[in-house]
């Protein structure tokens, strides 16, 4: 987990002279409230950001993290917790029936220069990589990981490596009321906004403070004036039938992770009409999502833009494990 907050917090206690715990969940299993990436940081003064899954585990963690700093101990510990009270070691004290591992990891302003290295990162939207074992916390330019590793043998002979990739990026044409909420909501959920509109002197585009680029273009020969990746999101929530029908015959027919438009389902069925009489099939266009969003009868903008992010939230963790049926 790439969380700015957590990191910066970080930077600042250091810089004050602050000693700190980094708590990282290295890996975890079934249903596990933490999950492997999830971060927290805890100060000497029991200040804490962040979160590694909540509840009696994490009070159970923090209070070890405190103590390790009260004790001035600098050696990086591994805790394995199991949510299950059939074990007779490691209960966390939850019930869940899953299991996590967590390395405690000291930090001071010997570990200053790799931590800024790591925001500036996170800023840029450029993928790193965390090293740990059990005497080494390291953090390096992007490695060649397509997922990440840990080899545990003890709690003394043990590595993890997970390259933190680049935010999910999500290309919002349409800049207004929707896709500002959108842009907001999205922009919380730690991915990497564009959005696109190709009206100027917008005040929703204005506005918006939550997108991390704003682009005024023309709806045509989009392809030629931006690029998405087939690993990105594609948003179409425009404020009119026309621009919506000219992006997606231009789009329609790529590869990406997720792709979405806006409208009732009257509009939905007259656009899929259109189409078919020029040739292309409703097989072609089964895999946009329209109309776009999660059916939670949403109505004002913002309830738009949960159904939505929680739409591309199911396609992006598909694959994670979840401890669930579904």
């Amino acid at each position: 987990m790439s969380n700015l907050n957590i990191w910066s917090f970080i930077i600042e206690g250091i810089k004050h002279h602050k000693k700190m715990v980094l708590l990282y969940v290295l890996d975890s299993r079934g249903s596990s409230p933490g999950r492997r990436g999830f971060v927290m940081a805890v100060d000497e003064d029991g200040i804490f950001q962040g979160t590694i899954g909540g509840g009696i585990m994490e009070h159970k963690l923090l209070e070890w993290a405190k103590d390790l700093l009260a004790k001035g101990e600098d050696g990086i510990i591994l805790k394995k917790q199991f949510h299950d009270k059939s074990y007779q070691k490691d209960q966390s004290g939850m019930i869940c029936s899953g299991e996590q591992t967590v390395a405690l990891v000291p930090l001071n302003e010997n570990n200053l220069e790799q931590i800024l290295f790591l925001e500036q990162q996170i800023k840029d939207n450029l993928p790193f990589c965390i090293q740990l074992n059990s005497s080494r916390f390291n953090i390096s330019e992007n490695k060649e990981l397509s997922s990440p590793v840990f080899h545990f043998k003890n709690e003394k002979e043990w590595k993890f490596e997970e390259v933190i990739n680049e935010k999910p990026l999500v290309h919002v044409f349409g800049g207004g009321h929707v896709g500002l909420a959108l842009s907001q909501v999205l922009s919380l959920l730690e991915f990497h906004v564009i959005i696109y509109d190709d009206r100027n002197n917008l005040n929703t585009m204005d506005s918006n403070i939550f997108a991390h680029q704003k682009k005024i273009i023309s709806y045509k020969n989009i392809l030629e004036q931006i690029e998405i990746q087939e690993n990105d999101y594609v948003v179409l929530v425009t404020f009119s039938y026309r621009s919506d029908k000219l992006l997606l015959e231009q789009l329609y027919d790529k590869k990406y992770n997720y792709i979405g438009m806006m409208g009732s389902e009257g509009k939905i069925k007259n656009l899929w009409e259109e189409l078919e009489n020029q040739g292309i099939s409703k097989e072609e266009i089964a895999h946009v999502h329209a109309p776009i969003g999660m059916p939670i009868y949403s109505k004002t903008t913002h309830e738009i833009a949960v159904s939505i992010a929680g739409e591309i939230i199911k396609i992006k963790n598909k694959n994670l494990p979840h401890g669930r049926s579904y």
